[in-house]
């Protein structure tokens, strides 16, 4: 369904044309095919081509007005020369439709707060929604697993473009449901997407090494996460940091000039909630903290030491729109694993344990796998790649970051999309050969897994990373049917003697 309701004219959207504001808009869009008669088109500045190029096909479909920048503007000059549509020409037209998308749809769920951060987004948003939910509350997380909990449905992006993500948190609002956690990428944030979400809380997790062939360098990657803060959460709303990262400072500084309240976790003693200890077993781990003076101890069924920072964003996020602290942290020894998130795959007859993790990033790789080894009595064996079409620069590092920190190295494809897969294998084993593990090339992604899951002797654990919670591999412009933890769980089927 587009609309809430019938029609509304380019003022009640807060838009001001050049020839007419009082023209009545039947619904909006951004890809001109998706034009139907009286819709404003946005036509956005693009990285390869100005969406000002399509007005006249929107044009075609009998568009109720374009709402644009000064270049599209001159691009389309001959188009809407001989047109009477209302022109919308502004400064900012991705902050522009992203609030006109709030305006047009209207309705959100009452309590909303957003996560970004490089690694731990995910988790993050989906603990949030775990935490609110055993509480009583009906609520869902958005992002890149799509929409999960109380009502679910799949998004193409992380975060998605502010028409469809606005239409979601309208259909999410008129099922009832109170409460949502999304994920803000950077790209999202860079892009004005979440502009226009009514947010009474964020969280920022960590910063390292990703898109940086998107943003120009680390500086511009963080001023985009920073928008979350000194742009879309208001003044009122509550920042909830981890000052454990090198990054974590300097947003508590960005916050506080916005003069919001601000929640710190991590080992810091200044940190509100200080992570005192942790304990690991095979299945779990143990997590005693200091908060307001008490101290808490919970256990968690939770994988992997940085978990414990996820687990108390999250529940930051619940105390900074209203939950009681207590109760919060009461209902923490519940949290489930995220899937593709340090999930469990599979477990060998000899007890060998394989785990599944998106660590895409040589920082998030090096922090799963040093996350994991509390958890394992033996050698500790990976499988990773690095995607095609990406930042080239992070392939090396991504190799170094898993031999340095596992005994056993598996290189092979992860998403190869236009690129040479054996050029990729080759930049990300230049890193490889440079640590002390035992390194091996297989370019096939299920032949790599099986050789990994075969090798696994009592006490060892195989991390597969990269992929998560992906179902498909992209080679070419071919999305390939392929599922990490299913191969695990074939490959360990086939070698126990359990696949007849």
């Amino acid at each position: 369904m587009q609309t809430r309701a019938k029609t509304k004219t380019l003022a009640e959207l807060g838009l001001t044309a050049t020839n007419a504001s009082d023209v009545r808009i039947t619904g909006l869009s951004v890809d001109s095919r998706d034009v139907k008669e009286g819709h404003l088109f946005a036509a956005l500045p693009g990285t390869n081509v100005h969406g000002a190029e399509f007005i006249q096909f929107a044009l075609r479909m009998k568009a109720g007005a374009v709402l644009t920048d000064r270049e599209g503007a001159a691009l389309a000059r001959d188009v809407l020369g001989g047109s009477d549509v209302p022109l919308v020409v502004v400064e900012e037209p991705r902050e522009a439709l992203a609030f006109t998308a709030a305006l047009w749809f209207e309705a959100q769920p009452e309590v909303q707060v957003a996560v970004t951060g490089t690694n731990g987004k995910t988790s993050v948003a989906n603990f949030t929604r775990q935490l609110w939910t055993e509480m009583g509350a009906e609520a869902v997380s958005i992002g890149t697993t799509g929409i999960e909990g109380a009502f679910t449905a799949p998004l193409a992006h992380t975060t998605p473009e502010p028409i469809t993500l606005h239409r979601a948190l309208a259909r999410i609002a008129d099922e009832g449901i109170t409460h949502a956690a999304m994920e803000a990428s950077s790209h999202g944030l860079e892009q004005r997407r979440v502009d226009g979400v009514r947010l009474r809380a964020a969280g920022f997790t960590n910063l390292s090494q990703d898109h940086l062939d998107y943003h120009a360098d680390f500086e511009d990657y963080f001023a985009a996460k920073a928008g979350l803060f000194n742009r879309v959460l208001p003044e009122d709303g509550t920042a909830v940091i981890n000052i454990d990262d090198p990054w974590g400072p300097r947003m508590v500084e960005v916050c506080d000039a916005r003069g919001q309240d601000i929640l710190t976790v991590g080992r810091d003693g200044a940190a509100a909630a200080q992570i005192l200890g942790q304990r690991f077993d095979a299945t779990g781990q143990e997590l005693r903290f200091e908060w307001g003076g008490r101290i808490h101890q919970v256990r968690m069924g939770l994988i992997g030491g940085f978990q414990a920072e996820n687990a108390l964003i999250a529940a930051g996020l619940c105390i900074g729109t209203g939950a009681d602290p207590e109760e919060t942290f009461d209902t923490m020894h519940t949290l489930q694993t995220v899937r593709g998130r340090m999930q469990f795959a599979a477990r060998r007859e000899n007890g060998a344990t394989v785990f599944v993790d998106y660590a895409h990033t040589p920082e998030a790789l090096k922090t799963a796998l040093r996350a994991i080894r509390p958890h394992v009595l033996g050698r500790l064996i990976v499988v990773f790649g690095a995607g095609g079409d990406r930042d080239r620069g992070k392939r090396p590092l991504m190799g170094r970051a898993g031999a340095e920190n596992a005994e056993i190295v598996f290189v092979t494809d992860d998403n190869p999309r236009t690129e040479d897969p054996a050029l990729i294998r080759a930049e990300v084993l230049a890193g490889a050969r440079k640590g002390f593990a035992e390194v091996t090339e297989v370019g096939d992604r299920a032949e790599a897994i099986l050789r990994a899951v075969d090798s696994l002797s009592p006490g060892d654990t195989l991390l597969i990373a990269g992929k998560g919670h992906e179902t498909g591999q992209t080679v070419g412009d071919t999305v390939l049917p392929f599922d990490d933890v299913e191969q695990a769980s074939v490959a360990v089927a086939a070698l126990d003697g359990k696949g007849a």
